[in-house]
């Protein structure tokens, strides 16, 4: 699983900067985005420690390579996927489009290093069912 492994960096980086961001200067995180409306700061400070904390994380399942979450990972990312289109859809924020761009990549990024790792695993590196 290096491809996947390798993949996730990407998130693993974005996470943590982009929570920083929102953490201590959200007005200005907000516009880096392309945001069209202005936000609570309050909460967007709350969604900045949420993602340095989801960051955190996914930099733990890098480094210990906790391989079985790698999949968690893509299925997490593609929920979100489906909540950044309607977010945006209810507010043509063009913010929620950028955030769609960037998780978006991600997904498609670790879905095809998942993917290819898993057609390249020998039959004996294949997890087998209950033993009898």
């Amino acid at each position: 699983m290096r491809r996947t492994r390798l993949s996730l960096y990407y998130l693993g980086t974005y996470l943590p900067i982009a929570g920083l961001a929102l953490l201590f200067v959200p007005s200005f995180a907000t516009k880096l985005l392309l945001s069209n409306r202005t936000y609570d700061e309050e909460f967007m400070r709350l969604a900045g420690a949420l993602l340095l904390a989801v960051g955190i994380l996914v930099i733990q399942i890098i480094r210990y390579r906790v391989e079985v979450l790698y999949s968690t990972t893509l299925a997490i990312r593609l929920g979100l996927i489906v909540v950044l289109l309607w977010l945006y859809a209810l507010s043509s924020d063009t913010f929620f489009l950028v955030i769609f761009v960037v998780v978006g990549f991600g997904v498609v990024l670790t879905g095809i290093s998942y993917y290819l790792d898993r057609r390249d695993r020998s039959p004996v590196e294949q997890p087998t069912g209950s033993q009898a």
